[in-house]
């Protein structure tokens, strides 16, 4: 018996300049009349604003811009990034939907993002999807004060586009799409890179071969879009219809053939060839850590290193691997320096590190050669295990090694940020939710 397709609804919902909108409410301001900005003070002009209020995006100021794009004629606040606060403010948020939605049908996009599949509540609370994205968008107001924007979809991507493009022109913040609507709409609908997964380098080779909207892609002969992009054509064709197969479960039940873990950091000063050195030894220290906290080994790393773009376009990229599965932190440093001393140029300052662990197994399938002995290693497992455990009660620079405290060491200032961005206060303000507001407070019991 053929399986009866059934329509699905999703929303799309994503908080409105969250960082902003967080910092803003926490000084008892309104987000959308109060022109800031959230960025590192300590940093140069040249650092990335994470994030600007809306007041500012009505000024032409973009999202993403760097504080000296700023026109000297606006007047702002800069905030410093609470990377622990916005979590945490994010998960109560996150509370909230699960008073609606089940978790099993919630699909956690980014930290101000969620898709929801709301197809079985419809019925169940006698409402129509745009009824429902209100209700939800509204409990999120009264509870944070953060305002949020909705996109409705009968799938994924329509949820996705209708957020991102439709939503942004209608007075409730809500937009509405299926794929007739989509079509007649959106399909002449410029500039192309307003669509998800359409970078400039896709609109480029788009336009460079006669196709500027979406209706052009549509329309265009597949074979020519299968020889300029390959197998990414196919979700291409798909979406310049509005069509997406993917569901929520389907990436919930999702499981990659291959696990690995990275870490990487962009230098607010460039280091030397030695002082490279350096770093990748912390990096690959904090890296093996977390090998041993999840229980995992390696046998495979992989360096990107990049350069300061003043003296070179390129970068230096390899991949080695060991002779053992393991996550020593000796044995691989050893490894990971032999193959920075083999790609990395010596006269070229550095700028930005990317180290990856690939081929990440449970550790049940470590494996040794002959020339390892068992018992050295099983010593510094212990020694790593121990250095976890103190770390995880008094904080992550409760214990540091010598190489920690030398001259452009990076670990300390690392472990004092979430996602490269301060986490918490600085030394006078600390982070408080009072009766569901939140606010700014002197910080009580220091001096």
């Amino acid at each position: 018996m053929k399986e009866e397709k059934i329509n699905r609804t999703y929303l799309c919902i994503d908080l409105k300049s969250f960082y902003a909108s967080v910092e803003c409410v926490a000084r008892g301001l309104d987000p959308m009349t109060t022109n800031l900005v959230v960025a590192d003070p300590s940093r140069t002009e040249k650092t990335i604003c994470l994030a600007v209020s809306p007041s500012m995006k009505a000024l032409g100021v973009p999202g993403r811009c760097r504080v000296f794009e700023i026109p000297k004629t606006i007047e702002y606040i800069m905030a410093p990034p609470r990377m622990a606060a916005y979590i945490e403010i994010s998960a109560d948020i996150y509370a909230i939907y699960l008073k609606y939605i089940s978790k099993e049908d919630i699909h956690v996009y980014s930290i101000d993002e969620v898709f929801m599949d709301v197809t079985d509540y419809l019925t169940m609370y006698g409402m129509t999807a745009k009824e429902l994205s209100m209700m939800i968008m509204q409990d999120v107001y009264e509870q944070t004060r953060i305002l949020s924007a909705c996109g409705i979809g009968t799938n994924l991507y329509l949820a996705k586009i209708a957020l991102d493009i439709t939503a942004k022109h209608t007075s409730d913040r809500i937009g509405i799409l299926d794929e007739r609507t989509y079509q007649e709409t959106l399909w002449n609908h410029r500039p192309i890179t307003d669509f998800w997964r359409i970078g400039p380098g896709i609109a480029k080779k788009l336009e460079d071969n006669g196709m500027r909207t979406m209706g052009e892609v549509a329309r265009m002969d597949e074979e020519i879009l299968y020889q300029l992009f390959g197998i990414d054509a196919e979700l291409l064709i798909d979406h310049a219809w509005g069509r997406e197969t993917t569901r929520i479960s389907d990436i919930k039940h999702y499981k990659p053939k291959a696990n690995s873990i990275g870490s990487g950091q962009v230098l607010g000063c460039d280091c030397d060839f030695e002082g490279g050195k350096l770093i990748l030894k912390e990096m690959i220290d904090l890296l093996c850590l977390e090998l041993v906290d999840k229980g995992f080994i390696t046998d495979s790393i992989t360096l990107h290193i990049g350069y300061n773009k003043r003296y070179c376009q390129k970068f230096a990229h390899g991949t080695t691997t060991l002779t053992v599965t393991t996550s020593s932190a000796r044995k691989m440093t050893e490894a990971a320096l032999a193959l920075y001393d083999r790609i990395v140029d010596r006269h070229i300052p550095i700028h930005r590190f990317t180290v990856t662990f690939n081929r990440v197994v449970d550790e049940a399938y470590q494996q040794y050669d002959l020339f390892t002995d068992p018992s050295e290693l099983e010593r510094e497992h212990k020694m790593q295990k121990a250095m976890l455990e103190i770390k995880n009660k008094f904080g992550k620079n409760a214990i540091l090694k010598g190489m920690n405290l030398e001259k452009g060491a990076t670990t300390i200032e690392r472990n004092e940020q979430i996602g490269g961005h301060r986490a918490g206060f600085d030394e006078t303000e600390e982070f408080e939710k009072e009766s569901g507001k939140m606010k700014v407070v002197q910080k009580r019991g220091k001096r």
